[in-house]
């Protein structure tokens, strides 16, 4: 068995590729600007449109490199999408248009797939009574990225210029994709003989007519909407609570909180998962979330805006783990790498609706107002959940086999 030190590995290139992804968000519309003389409008509707050019992408992609994992394997998808990520975002840094640039967006979407894929390779080697803890490590290192990624592409930025940022990016995440073809030991799944070969449709039925499963991809979709739809926001919030010249460092201050809290609590909370059940601690975050993120609205200076950030970030850190070991225990082994894939698709979906949400609300009735609905998603999240906890328990392999039967009797 390679578990441990496939988990280091991955771990590991997980906060290369993190880091890589979110290292050029803090210069998007800096280099946008460099492609010809714009105005700040042009600007600031093509950054929008360049940043989430890859959930879309993402977003339809993810469970057909699902399937295709559960057919193929788990490495040749980490490797092909490694360097694919890697291609683009090369690419990235010779561009002379902004169009160019947001298809080389798009085309990053596209084998975007290594973070999810790398859950659902662990996953499929955890045993199901620690895939909460085993989950909440591993995203400990996609999220230090996440946090560190911003900050090291301001600063090879400002060092190197824009297109050498770009260079350096592609390098680390070729590292990641040979790390992974030459040191990752992917143990040959041994299928059963009765194991079935399900359809996607049947997949696609089963998911619609499983209860907790579509509602836990419906609560991972309003989760990410309730995360993304203040995001880009925070900085012109931050704007209205202080005049500081340093605008730019507090707004990254802000957002940086909520990754700290998720960073330091996303491993415990898996755990609390593992012993107490998953679903029990999943209501506790999401009253948590619920309980952090509205006072947010009401903030009269920095320090209290940041402090409950921290502490929402400390809630948030075990959404992510508890949903994905949700998904692990319900899911035949046939189709876990699928199922995966559609969890995945469900959150680049809140990532997209995210933003959009975000900026409708605010343009409405101002920003504040904009956390005050995202604590009502997780609301609704909270009560979806809670009715599904009353419902009768579902066996997803069964579901399957019924809907198999059913469009063959049809």
């Amino acid at each position: 068995m390679h578990s441990k030190k496939n988990f280091q590995i991955m771990w590991g290139t997980n906060f290369l590729v993190a880091s890589t992804m979110t290292m050029i968000m803090p210069f998007l519309a800096l280099y946008i600007d460099t492609f010809g003389d714009f105005s700040d409008a042009y600007v600031q509707k093509w950054s929008g449109l360049v940043f989430g050019a890859t959930f879309i992408t993402a977003f339809l992609m993810s469970p057909i490199w699902g399937r295709i994992a559960d057919k193929y394997g788990y490495k040749p998808i980490l490797v092909l999408n490694g360097f694919g990520i890697a291609l683009s975002v090369l690419l990235m840094g010779f561009v002379q248009s902004v169009e160019a640039f947001f298809v080389l967006r798009l085309f990053m979407g596209v084998v975007t797939g290594f973070i999810p894929t790398s859950l659902a390779f662990i996953s499929a080697s955890t045993p199901k009574e620690i895939a909460g803890k085993t989950l909440g490590t591993l995203q400990m290192g996609s999220v230090a990225g996440t946090l560190f990624g911003p900050i090291l592409g301001g600063l090879l930025a400002d060092a190197f210029g824009f297109s050498y940022t770009f260079i350096i990016a592609a390098v680390a995440v070729s590292l990641s994709a040979v790390i992974v073809l030459f040191f990752i030991r992917e143990d040959k799944v041994v299928k059963k003989k009765n194991a079935h070969q399900y359809s996607r449709k049947t997949v696609i039925a089963g998911i619609l007519h499983h209860r907790l499963i579509w509602n836990v991809l419906v609560i991972t979709a309003l989760i990410q909407i309730g995360l993304f739809s203040v995001q880009p926001l925070l900085s012109l919030y931050v704007g209205e609570l202080t005049n500081a010249a340093n605008l730019a460092f507090l707004a990254g201050l802000a957002f940086s909180a909520a990754g700290v809290g998720n960073l330091m609590f996303t491993r415990a909370w898996g755990k609390f998962g593992d012993s107490y059940g998953y679903e029990k601690i999943l209501v506790l975050l999401l009253a948590l979330s619920v309980l952090f993120i509205i006072p947010q609205a009401f903030v009269t200076s920095l320090w209290q805006l940041v402090v409950l950030r921290f502490l929402f970030g400390i809630a948030a850190g075990g959404l992510v783990p508890i949903t994905t070991a949700i998904i692990r225990r319900e899911a035949p082994v046939e189709v876990q790498g699928e199922l995966m894939g559609y969890n995945t698709s469900a959150r680049f979906l809140g990532n997209i609706i995210g933003p959009i949400f975000g900026g409708f609300v605010a343009g409405w009735v101002g920003i504040s107002t904009v956390f005050v609905v995202t604590g009502g998603l997780f609301v609704v999240a909270l009560i979806v959940l809670t009715y599904v906890r009353k419902s009768p328990q579902q066996d997803f392999e069964e579901v399957l086999l019924e809907e198999e039967l059913h469009m063959k009797a049809t």
